[in-house]
């Protein structure tokens, strides 16, 4: 495996590193999602090792005990946030791959070392005297493996004595020394070696991190050896590329420079120019917005999606300083999928979702900058002249509408004028501090202590609810509040853990299951069923008759009528799914569910609404899938087989060894069944079990997201019995059939909209008439006050304009009591305006109806308020105009 320095592309360095570590009896694990499944703590995954957590701390147990990946990694946000730096550093990345290799209690140091070692110089051909090696300065057992098995002298292995060459999981659990490889560039090139003042030069290059994990870190000054001592070790793919192809920056390597490339043949500009920054940053933030969004991340205005919009804008900043005008950004999807689509096929299958989502998200930013420009020059002519900006204004120029510090800073610079930076950032971390506390992450939840122990002592619960729903069993945990008891009794609240189960823990969408615990003289009522530390099914309810300890033994059967409910929502989910797919694009993907008795809940990846046509060519659909009766099958094979059949699998979700996969529906020439997905959920036997299918609305949940609610079966019956109720109810009203309701209802609605014209002009007409006969002087300002009544608030502003032009130059104030609420319009005259500002008026006179604010134009504002008190808001101008 010999490969020449200066000719290695980044593809098959990876392949031969995955290659090199199979071969040595590694488990080649698939990247895990960028969204954390096993850690609700962190933001993205931002180390190889962050899949493998639980492994290392002996909460989870794999059927391997070595394993090597390529794991997608994030950085830009939380602890680990490279944003800012990216672009204008050589090395920084907020997107990179992380290679690795791992031993759960196998190997440990020497195999570690030996295999780092040997895959270096003799696998991918690195001259020897140009590596070195840092271990921690107390750890002499790694020195010496260093000089046996490399035969590295005492001056090519440095002993660094702080923490950066000691790794810790936190303040407490497994810990360990470290020990580094670095690349040595030669000495044309300034820096030292690590530990030395010039260590921050760019001669030595750190390109792999061996992690001895060997301790368990107790409470402070406590620390012991580890049983089953492990290895994790983590190789920056990027960077070794850089060493490999003989180049010194990362943006040099070819997969990053071909989309600097791009960037620069979309726009016809000079990658290397005055703007080579600009190019940089927009090749890395591709990386990182194409990766998070096939995971399932959307730009949104908190949490990753916060993020991920926020790397999304910086790129599209970057690409209009290089001269785009229309959206660039995902036009360059294609050059990215060329270079990464065959290690990471997620890019391939939601190529449509990416392109669709980069070019809306594009689309608003250019509406953003337009806008904010606007709402910018309304601020800042409330600023003294040449004074910042404050803080808190410019934070919500930036959380309200989205528009970033840096283009506030730069349209104020044009200007003279600064920010208050610290007053921005203040508010910035308010912000965050309030978004920390609402955060709960997602992926696993954190579960309560007890869980984790019982899935050690008792293992996994045994699921039968797939062909039986009702099955004997034995208690083995009881818990009340959380904390293990040795029984319970008539009237505790429970947790119930048994050894095997037909109750469904809520997951994927689906409810947990409701039903009894039934035991000699014993009934315990169950309310709810979760899934606890992955496999755990618990039970939740209340003892309503008897004792229940470890060991009794017990009837389980769940509630019927409702699984039955809540698996025809589910099956009808699936259908659903496809039709959206065949209807709208390919680019639909699922983005939630709820599966409950009473309806279903679907949210999908969808950039636009879906309109009323749409929505009932779907809903066709599903009811003819439905109506075929079709058998529903499931298979059990590995992720892989099924993915190549067709079968939809949702990226981001945890996916075993082997999966169900579950088909419905009469299949064609090209495909085995209508749909194939990946699902651990329970369904019906065949479709007509479904029952009829009925959507009962669709709207927006967040940027690119809809949500689409429904009924099926019972559900539906009971939907249509009480439409068709109310539409006799409506067609008694009428007086007319119900077939004939419809033509009389629309005659109707026409008369009274021809009413509500003619209403509406004479009360312009009242309104407006003898406008000189009801004006007042005050200090030579005609003043116009008029309590409209009922007249609809939305008229004012048109009154007010008529009445102004009847009195050539004045005030006009016209009040609207319409539904019991007070509604103020305020018209300054043109030639008044540099007296009297139409807002600051309009915001005195909602101050005395109990409102707040109000806005419009110096001459046209609108204000409202709670307590409408015309004679309060006239006197009040009065005092005003006559000051």
């Amino acid at each position: 495996m010999t490969t020449p320095i200066h000719n290695t592309t980044t593809n098959e360095l990876r392949s031969a590193f995955l290659k090199y570590f199979g071969d040595q009896g590694h488990k080649i694990v698939p990247s895990a999602s960028l969204v954390p499944q096993n850690d609700p703590t962190l933001l993205f995954t931002n180390a190889g090792m962050v899949p493998f957590k639980n492994v290392f701390t002996g909460q989870e147990t794999r059927p391997y005990t070595r394993a090597t990946t390529a794991q997608k990694v994030v950085r830009a946000g939380g602890k680990h946030n490279d944003l800012d730096n990216v672009g204008y550093t050589a090395r920084h990345l907020t997107f990179f791959e992380m290679l690795g290799n791992f031993s759960f209690g196998d190997y440990f140091k020497a195999e570690a070392i030996e295999f780092a070692w040997n895959l270096l110089t003799k696998g991918y051909g690195l001259p020897k005297e140009k590596l070195l090696a840092t271990v921690y300065a107390e750890d002499e057992e790694a020195a010496g493996l260093w000089r046996k098995i490399a035969g590295l002298s005492e001056e090519k292995i440095i002993r660094i004595p702080t923490a950066d060459n000691f790794w810790r999981m936190g303040d407490t659990g497994p810990c360990g020394p470290c020990s580094e490889i670095f690349f040595d560039h030669g000495p044309d090139v300034w820096g030292g070696p690590p530990g030395s003042p010039e260590e921050d030069g760019d001669r030595f290059v750190e390109i792999w991190n061996l992690v001895f994990m060997q301790y368990l870190e107790g409470p402070p000054g406590t620390r012991a050896p580890l049983p089953r001592p492990s290895i994790d070790t983590g190789m920056g793919l990027e960077r070794f590329a850089a060493v490999m192809q003989g180049k010194r920056d990362v943006y040099d390597t070819d997969v990053l420079r071909s989309l600097v490339e791009a960037t620069a043949n979309a726009l016809s500009t000079d990658p290397d120019g005055s703007l080579r920054a600009s190019h940089r940053v927009v090749a890395d933030h591709l990386r990182s917005t194409a990766f998070l969004i096939a995971d399932g991340v959307m730009p949104s205005k908190d949490g990753r999606g916060y993020v991920l919009r926020r790397i999304m804008r910086r790129a599209m900043r970057h690409l209009q300083r290089l001269g785009a005008t229309e959206p660039v950004f995902y036009r360059l999807l294609p050059a990215l999928i060329r270079q990464m689509g065959s290690a990471y096929p997620e890019l391939v299958q939601h190529q449509s979702l990416i392109a669709e989502t980069m070019k809306g998200e594009e689309e608003r930013f250019t509406a953003l900058l337009e806008r904010g420009m606007s709402l910018l020059e309304d601020e800042t002519a409330r600023v003294a002249e040449g004074g910042a900006l404050p803080g808190d204004v410019a934070f919500k120029l930036y959380d309200t509408f989205g528009f970033p510090l840096d283009l506030t800073q730069d349209a104020l610079r044009e200007q003279g004028r600064t920010v208050d930076v610290a007053g921005f950032e203040a508010a910035m971390a308010e912000q965050r501090a309030r978004a920390r506390a609402a955060w709960v992450g997602s992926g696993d939840a954190a579960a309560e202590t007890i869980w984790f122990d019982a899935r050690e002592r008792f293992g996994a619960s045994e699921f039968l609810g797939y062909s039986s729903e009702k099955a004997d069993a034995e208690v083995v945990l009881v818990a009340k509040a959380g904390i293990e008891s040795e029984s319970a009794s008539a009237g505790d609240e429970v947790a119930i853990l048994l050894n095997q189960t037909p109750f469904y823990g809520e997951s994927g969408g689906q409810v947990g299951d409701h039903g009894v615990l039934v035991g000699e003289n014993l009934r315990i009522e169950i309310t709810d069923t979760q899934k606890r530390n992955g496999d755990l099914l618990v039970h939740y309810g209340r003892v309503i008759e008897g004792v229940v300890r470890p060991g009794t033994s017990v009837t389980a059967e769940i509630d019927h009528t409702r699984r039955q409910a809540v698996r025809g929502h589910h099956s009808a989910t699936h259908l659903l799914h496809e039709a959206l797919r065949r209807q709208l694009g390919d680019h639909v993907a699922q983005k939630g569910s709820l599966n409950a008795p009473e309806r279903l809940r679907f949210d999908v990846s969808q950039p636009r609404p879906i309109t009323a046509e749409e929505l009932a060519l779907v809903e066709r659909e599903v009811n003819a899938r439905i109506r075929e009766n079709s058998a529903v099958e499931t298979r059990i094979m590995t992720p892989e087989t099924a993915v190549a059949e067709g079968a939809m699998a949702l990226f981001g979700e945890k996916y075993g060894d082997e999966v169900r996969v579950v088909s419905m529906g009469l299949g064609d020439e090209t495909r085995g069944a209508y749909s194939i997905e990946l699902c651990g959920g329970t369904h019906v036997g065949r479709t007509g079990e479904i029952g009829p299918f009925r959507i009962v609305s669709e709207s927006g949940v967040s940027a690119g997201v809809r949500r689409i609610e429904a009924v099926c079966g019972v559900a539906a019956d009971r939907l249509a019995i009480e439409a068709d109720e109310r539409l006799r109810r409506m067609a008694d009203l009428l007086k007319a059939t119900i077939a004939e309701a419809p033509d009389r209802l629309a005659a109707l609605v026409e008369e009274r909209r021809a009413l509500e014209r003619q209403v509406s002009e004479l009360q312009k007409r009242l309104a407006t008439g003898q406008a000189d006969s009801a004006s007042e002087s005050i200090n030579g300002v005609t003043f116009v006050p008029r309590d409209l009544g009922d007249v609809a608030p939305r008229e004012l502003k048109n009154m007010a304009e008529a009445i102004t032009k009847q009195i050539g130059s004045g005030v006009v104030a016209l009040i609207s009591t319409a539904e019991g609420k007070g509604s103020v319009v305020v018209a300054v005259t043109k030639d008044l305006n540099d007296r009297f500002n139409a807002v600051d008026l309009v915001r005195l006179a909602s101050a005395e109806m109990g409102g707040k604010g109000g806005g419009g134009r110096p001459d046209m504002a609108q204000a409202g308020g709670p307590q409408p008190n015309s004679d309060a808001v006239f006197d009040s101008l009065r005092n005003t105009l006559s000051a």
